[in-house]
C-alpha cells in the first residue's frame, strides 16, 4: 500500500467513526470533537473542530511537532495536535484518538471524579479500569498536555482519559475500536448518574474482569 492509499484509508476511518458517534447519539449538542488517525512515525491525520457531515477532504495530515504537513486547519484545530501527539508517542501501538465533549462523561470530568468501569461493555471495549482525570489546563497548553502524560504514565493500561471541566479523551488500535469505546464509555456514565437516583452503583464481583476476557476467547477459539 503506498502512502498516499493509506492515508486514504484512514481518512475512510475517521469519517466513518464520526458517523457512529453521531448514530449513536453520544455527542454534544454543538458537535464539536476531533478525530485523528495515525499514518506514519510522526504523523497523524486530525480533523477540523466540528465533525458533523464530515468528509475525507477536510482531514489535514500534521506532525508531532504541530507542523501542518498537508491540507489546513483552523486555529481551533491547531492548538490540540500537541494533545493527540502526546498520546502517540507515549502509546506506539495507538492508532486512533478521539475528543468528545459527550454530555454524561463530561458531567464526570466537570466534576473531577473519575468514571468507574462498572459495565460490561465498557470491560468488553477496552477500558477494564474507572477513567481518570486530568487536571484542568486551557485547551492545548502546556499545562493541559503535561497533564495528560502525567495520567498516561499514572495509568498505564488506561484507554481514556478525562480532561477536567471540558470533556473526554479516548484512544486505541484503530478509529472504529476507539469509537465504540467512546460510546461504551458514555454510556456507562449515563448509567452511572442513573443509578445514583435509585440508591448508587455496584462494583463488579472479583474476578469479573478475567470471566469476561475467558468469555471472549472461548468464543473466538
Amino acid at each position: 500500500m503506498t502512502d498516499a492509499q493509506l492515508v486514504g484509508e484512514r481518512a475512510g476511518q475517521v469519517v466513518q467513526a464520526a458517523e457512529t458517534l453521531f448514530a449513536a447519539g453520544v455527542m454534544s449538542r454543538s458537535g464539536h470533537a476531533n478525530l485523528s488517525a495515525r499514518t506514519g512515525r510522526d504523523r497523524f491525520l486530525l480533523t477540523p473542530g466540528f465533525v458533523r457531515g464530515l468528509r475525507p477532504e477536510e482531514l489535514a495530515t500534521v506532525g508531532f511537532d504541530g507542523q501542518v504537513l498537508d491540507g489546513t486547519l483552523q486555529s481551533v484545530s491547531a492548538e490540540i495536535i500537541a494533545m493527540h501527539s502526546v498520546i502517540y508517542r507515549a502509546r506506539p501501538r495507538v492508532g486512533a484518538v478521539i475528543h468528545t465533549h459527550s454530555p454524561s462523561a463530561t458531567a464526570f470530568a466537570v466534576a473531577h471524579r473519575p468514571l468507574p468501569c462498572r459495565t460490561e461493555p465498557m470491560l468488553r471495549f477496552g477500558q477494564a479500569e474507572d477513567v481518570p482525570v486530568v487536571p484542568w489546563g486551557p485547551r492545548g497548553s502546556d499545562v493541559s498536555v503535561r497533564g495528560v502524560a502525567d495520567a498516561l504514565e499514572r495509568c498505564p493500561t488506561t484507554s481514556a482519559v478525562l480532561l477536567a471541566n471540558h470533556g473526554l479523551l479516548v484512544f486505541g488500535p484503530d478509529s472504529a475500536s476507539t469509537a465504540h469505546l467512546v460510546v461504551a464509555i458514555e454510556e456507562s456514565a449515563e448509567a452511572e448518574l442513573a443509578a445514583a437516583a435509585i440508591g448508587g452503583a455496584v462494583d463488579f464481583p472479583e474476578g469479573a474482569v478475567e470471566a469476561v476476557r475467558a468469555s471472549i476467547a472461548r468464543v473466538a477459539s
